[in-house]
């Protein structure tokens, strides 16, 4: 990753949302795997072993963002997700196959286009609408408002 994409991403993030930032790292989780399935197909094993290592400590990231979570069906069925991921990551390494990286990628970003509509669609609902701000109207009300909709995280 050059100067120009970290900063760029670490702008993106700090303004993000639960939903935005999950979004961010399944796009670095994505190019992890993109990269090394490329270094695989040149034959660049250390290379592949490095961009395999991020995605790993990615995955440990986001599993640990569950661990912190209430639990219930969704964490459950992500766990079970990030497991496969990880199990899948580390035989496409024993195999050398760029393939099962190539499908992981895919995988991760069917779940990244997931969390990319539930950011739309939170952000849509969470706009504070311009009534809110005449006179009169509550700020606390728009503040509880505010945070309710801010507050979720995975």
């Amino acid at each position: 990753m050059n100067g120009t994409e970290l900063t760029y991403r670490k702008t993106a993030a700090a303004g993000a949302s639960g939903f935005g930032l999950l979004v961010a790292l399944c796009d670095t989780l994505a190019g992890d795997l993109r990269r090394a399935a490329a270094a695989e197909r040149s034959n660049d094993i250390e290379q592949r072993v490095r961009e395999v290592n991020h995605a790993l400590l990615v995955v440990a990231h986001l599993e640990d963002w569950i661990a912190r979570g209430s639990g219930g069906e969704l964490a459950d069925q992500l766990r079970a997700f990030y497991e496969g991921l990880r199990r899948k990551m580390i035989a496409a390494q024993a195999k050398r196959s760029a393939e099962i990286l190539e499908q992981q990628m895919e995988s991760v970003l069917k779940l990244r286009r997931i969390w990319h509509d539930l950011d739309v669609r939170t952000a849509s609902v969470s706009a504070v609408p311009s009534w809110a701000h005449a006179p009169g109207f509550s700020s606390i009300a728009s503040q509880q408002f505010e945070a309710r909709a801010s507050s979720w995280s995975a």
